[in-house]
């Protein structure tokens, strides 16, 4: 997916300095989710940037067990206001990934039914990026990036977390917030 996208942009630059930049997402990072991102500098202004995450844990609290599993992939285009790896970016991305969910509270009061029930399926969206990077040093770079966007996540709903009783099977559009990142990156 990502070759096809650079191929769209123009193709890459010659290699030179700021080139690529392999990320982690701290956010990410908070929610056990180990993640990686890659981003390949396809001009002076533009960028392009897959990221993946694979969250494969289960947590056994007193109420049972509790977790989130789930994979994203999200590639992203990105503009740049001054120059790439630098200064302020807008761009474009996609998402999707799939998901199995039991026993959990979301902040806001979203999904109440994860607290009692267990949801699996598949999700598939996109949105609108705006962030901001800073140069630390001659290799290391923090970026701050926050994006909104529209979701379509199909799923199957269970009675609980450990039982295989199906009660639900549907689907949802979710509008808001679809990215939020802190991230540290590695220059090459």
């Amino acid at each position: 997916m990502l070759v096809v996208l650079l191929c769209t942009a123009g193709g890459i630059e010659r290699a030179s300095a700021q080139q690529v930049a392999l990320k982690n997402n701290l956010l990410y990072d908070a929610t056990t989710t180990p993640n990686l991102g890659v981003e390949l500098g396809v001009g002076k202004k533009h960028s392009m940037q897959l990221f993946y995450g694979l969250n494969p844990w289960k947590f056994n609290t007193d109420n049972g067990k509790k977790y989130f599993k789930h994979w994203l992939l999200m590639p992203e285009y990105r503009y740049w206001f001054c120059h790439r790896f630098q200064g302020s970016f807008v761009g474009v991305h996609a998402l999707g990934g799939e998901f199995d969910a039991a026993n959990i509270k979301l902040p806001f009061g979203m999904y109440k039914k994860l607290r009692d029930h267990r949801y699996e399926g598949w999700y598939v969206g996109g949105g609108a990026t705006y962030g901001y990077q800073w140069v630390l040093s001659r290799h290391w770079n923090f970026e701050a990036s926050i994006g909104v966007g529209v979701v379509y996540i199909k799923y199957k709903g269970y009675e609980c977390g450990d039982c295989g009783r199906q009660m639900d099977d549907g689907h949802k559009w979710y509008v808001g917030p679809t990215k939020a990142a802190l991230s540290f990156m590695y220059m090459f």
